[in-house]
C-alpha cells in the first residue's frame, strides 16, 4: 500500500555566479556552473576554513586563463627541463576528461 502525502522540500532552483552574480541557468532549464572548494586543515595558515564557490562557465575559464598565467610566471625561470614540458601543456591543467558527456569515462587515462 503506498501512503502519500504533501510534504515541503527545500531544492535548488538556481545557482548565480559569485564572480558576475548571473545565473548560471542554460536555455533547456538545466544549471550549468563550476564549483571552487577548499578545506584547509591543521596547521595551514587558514585551519578549519571552508570555502565553496559557484561559477558560470565564462568566469571559470577566466579564473583557469588566469591560473595558466600564474603557471607561466612562477615557472619562467625554471631550470627544471623536465617539469618545463610538463607545464607547457597549459591547455589541459585541471582538465580529467574530455568528451565524457555522461561521467562514464576512465579518469585516469
Amino acid at each position: 500500500m503506498k501512503v502519500t502525502e504533501k510534504v515541503e522540500v527545500e531544492a535548488v532552483t538556481d545557482v548565480v555566479c559569485d564572480v558576475c552574480l548571473t545565473t548560471t541557468r542554460v536555455a533547456n532549464e538545466n544549471l550549468e556552473y563550476a564549483t571552487l572548494k577548499a578545506h584547509w586543515g591543521y596547521g595551514s595558515q587558514h585551519d578549519g576554513e571552508r570555502y565553496e564557490v559557484h561559477l558560470c562557465e565564462s568566469c571559470f575559464f577566466s579564473t583557469l586563463t588566469y591560473f595558466k598565467q600564474e603557471r607561466r610566471v612562477q615557472n619562467l625561470f625554471s631550470e627544471d627541463s623536465d617539469r618545463d614540458q610538463a607545464f607547457n601543456t597549459d591547455d589541459r591543467i585541471g582538465l580529467v576528461a574530455k568528451d565524457d558527456y555522461f561521467g562514464d569515462r576512465d579518469t585516469k587515462s
